[in-house]
């Protein structure tokens, strides 16, 4: 049995964050799309990233 370490984790994030920016232009929020994009190939460089940026937009959503 495999478990996940720091590249797997991180590639599940990356994918996470396009699957999320994926959802976000088919709802018709295309801003939100592109900087969950953006975020996410940035990701490569940042771990983290991403997940962070999809958070900071779902609490934003939230609290409007």
């Amino acid at each position: 049995m495999t478990g996940i370490n720091g590249r797997s984790a991180n590639n599940l994030s990356i994918v996470t964050t396009v699957v999320d920016a994926l959802l976000a232009f088919r709802r018709g929020r295309h801003k939100s799309g592109l900087l969950l994009l953006g975020a996410a190939a940035l990701s490569k460089r940042v771990n983290g990233l991403g997940t962070a940026t999809s958070v900071v937009l779902r609490l934003v959503r939230r609290f409007r």
